[in-house]
Formats: structure tokens, C-alpha cells, sequence
């Protein structure tokens, strides 16, 4: 394996499926089949997901909902999500572990990093939930802190595009796509790869980020066997 523990991000929207909102049990059961896959392999994978298919507090402040509210309503929506890959995971055979950087011990373990990477070593998948804990931060942030914190050798967020693009792809026909760019270069070119927080971030503690088509069957265990699938960015 080209990687030994990562932390894959996905979107709280990459479970709706063709859904408007909520949460799609077969996209669900995919997701599951293919980081079964990729334990099978001796990968040990950690998971931070977003809460956006139900509730986002930026969308929340703006139609005049306090901002702080709102994040706390997003943090629980990512224990949901998280509830819910947990309950697609353990359908498939896989141990699995939820643990929540906001205290809400009746459904997930509270978030202790010593604990976390002991669960990890032991072949069972991590789902964080509750994002930091801390309003004004993004389920992006939550990732790649939890990433540094237990080591991970890469982040790799998984999307519903296949890479990093000069603009939209799915408004520009003529984006052109990235196979490889350095962080320097998505800062000079303006490009939108994770908030600016979680990319500074990411940066300053050299945890290379690995941008990916998730729902294309096979494409995460080419990833951590090293395929040049999707883009890369590194130093």
C-alpha cells in the first residue's frame, strides 16, 4: 500500500445520491463497499464528514439565524451522517468507531486522540464527528486537524469530480485538469481546493491532499495504492 492511514473527507451532499436532502442508503452501501476494500488491504482509514445534505450554518446565518446557532446545528448534522456510515460499515462487516468532539456520549464516543489512533491500529474505521467542537470552523478544518493529530500519511477528499480543475468543470467545458500542483500554486492561482484555514493548514504541516471522484467504483483503492487517480497536491 502506497499509504498506510488516511483520512478521507467526504461531503455531507455526496450522500444524498440523486436525493435533494438527507441521506441515500445506497450511495451509503457503496461508500461502505469500497473502504471495505481498502481495510481488507491493511489500510487503516479515519473519516470526517460534512453535515451539508441537512442543515449548513453559513446558509442558516445568512437568513438571519445567529452564526454560532448555526454551527452547532451543522455539528450535529455531521453525528448524524456519521451514525448513519457507521451503521452502513458495520452492515458490511466492518468495525467501526464514532467519535464526537461534542459530548453526546449516549450515541458516540467523546473525540480522544490516544484512543482514536489505538482503534485505528486495531483495523477499526474512525468516523469524527462534530467537526472541531468550535463554531466558525469547517468540517474541512476538522479534517485535516484530525489528520495531523493521528498522523495520517494523506487526506483525501473524495468529491464528485475527479480532480482539481483551472475553473469549473461543470461550467467551463474548457477547465483544464490538474494531475499534479503544489499549494503555492492553488493559492497564486486562486483555485478552490478546501476553505483558506484548512488549506494553511494542511500546508504548514506538509499533509499532502489528494482530490478524487468518490463515487466511481474502484477509485479509492487506486488512490492508496499509489495510481495516479484524481490530483494531488504537494510540495
Amino acid at each position: 500500500m502506497h499509504y498506510k492511514r488516511i483520512l478521507l473527507k467526504l461531503s455531507g451532499e455526496a450522500l444524498m445520491g440523486d436525493r435533494q436532502y438527507g441521506i441515500d442508503p445506497f450511495r451509503l452501501a457503496e461508500y461502505a463497499q469500497e473502504i471495505k476494500a481498502v481495510t481488507e488491504r491493511g489500510v487503516e482509514v479515519a473519516i470526517v464528514i460534512g453535515g451539508g445534505n441537512i442543515f449548513r450554518g453559513v446558509s442558516g446565518a445568512s437568513r438571519g439565524m445567529d452564526r454560532v446557532t448555526g454551527d452547532h446545528m451543522g455539528m450535529l448534522a455531521t453525528v448524524i451522517n456519521g451514525l448513519a456510515l457507521q451503521s452502513a460499515l458495520e452492515d458490511a462487516g466492518i468495525q467501526t468507531r464514532l467519535q464526537s468532539a461534542i459530548k453526546i456520549n449516549e450515541v458516540a464516543e467523546p473525540f480522544i486522540r490516544r484512543k482514536a489512533m489505538r482503534h485505528l491500529e486495531k483495523g477499526r474505521v474512525v468516523i469524527f464527528g462534530g467537526g472541531t467542537g468550535n463554531p466558525y470552523f469547517t468540517t474541512d478544518s476538522a479534517a485535516v486537524l484530525r489528520a495531523i493529530e493521528i498522523h495520517a500519511d494523506v487526506i483525501l477528499k473524495g468529491t464528485r469530480v475527479d480532480g482539481i480543475y483551472s475553473a469549473d468543470p461543470e461550467i467551463d467545458k474548457k477547465a483544464t485538469k490538474f494531475d499534479f500542483i503544489s499549494f503555492d500554486e492553488v493559492l497564486t492561482k486562486g483555485l478552490k481546493v478546501m476553505d483558506s484555514t484548512a488549506f494553511t493548514l494542511s500546508q504548514e504541516n506538509k499533509l499532502p491532499i489528494i482530490v478524487f471522484d468518490m463515487n466511481k467504483p474502484g477509485n479509492l483503492e487506486k488512490v492508496v495504492t499509489g495510481e495516479k487517480i484524481g490530483t494531488k497536491v504537494n510540495f
